[in-house]
């Protein structure tokens, strides 16, 4: 953290996913994904997994734009062999719960997993990840601010 930033946050608390439908949205979460859901408000609900920081739905109904790949919210599983097993059940319960796409599994940036686009077009990679964050975060930057991506997944790897 930069002891200079204008702002001196002391914990990152929260980002916002749309929804189209609490209803549904809420079964997906809590049936299919597994984290836990509090509805906090009437157009709006927390969802959680195993930390203080959480996720705000929002509902908006039909306006739900449509979501880059790269703009994706992360599962961690335990092992390879999960991921295959939830790659397999995303498969068979995709009408169930309105996954509208699934990619296939693979190695991707050091990773095992997939992407999947839920009812209300956000991405969820659910991946086997052997490294922690800390590694990320003590490993440091491993490029410089000149090198850019491509608008791509292939672009990410």
């Amino acid at each position: 953290m930069s002891q200079t930033s204008i702002v001196k946050p002391f914990k990152l608390t929260h980002g916002t996913l749309l929804s189209r439908n609490l209803h549904n949205t809420r079964k997906y979460y809590e049936e299919y994904l597994g984290l836990e859901v509090v509805r906090h408000a009437k157009p709006a609900m927390m969802v959680r997994l195993h930390s203080d920081m959480y996720v705000v739905c929002v509902c908006i109904g039909e306006r739900v734009p449509q979501q880059h790949v790269l703009t994706h919210w992360g599962l961690n599983v335990s092992t390879k062999e999960e991921v295959d097993q939830a790659y397999e059940r995303a498969l068979a319960l995709q009408p169930v719960y309105g996954i509208r796409k699934i990619q296939s599994v693979r190695e991707r940036h050091g990773a095992y997993g997939f992407y999947q686009q839920d009812l209300d077009y956000n991405w969820w990679e659910i991946q086997f990840e052997p490294r922690t964050i800390q590694d990320f975060f003590q490993a440091g930057d491993l490029f410089s601010d000149e090198v850019h991506a491509e608008d791509s997944s292939e672009s990410h790897e």
